[in-house]
């Protein structure tokens, strides 16, 4: 057992046999009353994200997450098939828990899988990534960046927007929890 004094960003909470992992905190100290632990938790299997006010000093219950770096092989059906670096084991992630992070993986990409009881709860892909555009319209003469923006569709077949003056086959850094354009990548 643990204490709300223990809670930080990404810590998971077992709460009435759910599984909650912290996304915000703030610790509430307010001039009358007792202090208190604002949260904003999201539920690991559905994903449904609330708000909860715990005591200061509660005890919680804390879940036992591993997160661990595996490295994506390939899509099987509608599972992703990660590879340990380490022990070089396999491991399949439904495209459930996978989720809107598939739109910006690659094959032989890292990632790191939190696990619980050797589940897969969730993938947390590096900030950004690289990524090819493979389709967007032509660029016209005098669009600049400070333009307006134009779909493109990238090689994993994610929708984002970018500047006007890029083309098919320009490299982008992309944000993996946002999917906005960064900037383009010279080679």
């Amino acid at each position: 057992m643990a204490t709300t004094n223990d809670i930080k960003n990404g810590t998971v909470l077992k709460i009435d046999g759910n599984l909650w992992s912290i996304i915000e905190f703030q610790h509430v100290k307010p001039g009358k009353g007792g202090a208190f632990v604002r949260t904003k938790m999201r539920n690991v299997t559905s994903g449904k994200v609330v708000d909860k006010t715990f005591n200061a000093g509660a005890k919680i219950e804390t879940a036992t997450v591993d997160r661990s770096d595996y490295q994506y092989l390939y899509q099987d059906g509608d599972d992703y098939v990660f590879m340990d670096n380490k022990t070089y084991d396999q491991i399949n992630v439904p495209s459930t828990v996978v989720g809107d992070a598939a739109n910006y993986m690659l094959e032989s990409q890292m990632a790191t899988i939190a696990l619980h009881e050797g589940l897969p709860l969730y993938i947390e892909l590096p900030a950004s990534v690289v990524l090819e555009i493979t389709y967007t319209e032509p660029g016209l003469q005098g669009d600049r960046s400070t333009g307006g923006t134009k779909p493109a569709t990238v090689e994993t077949g994610a929708q984002i927007q970018v500047p006007l003056f890029l083309e098919t086959g320009t490299k982008v850094k992309v944000d993996t929890r946002t999917g906005e354009y960064l900037g383009r990548v010279n080679d």
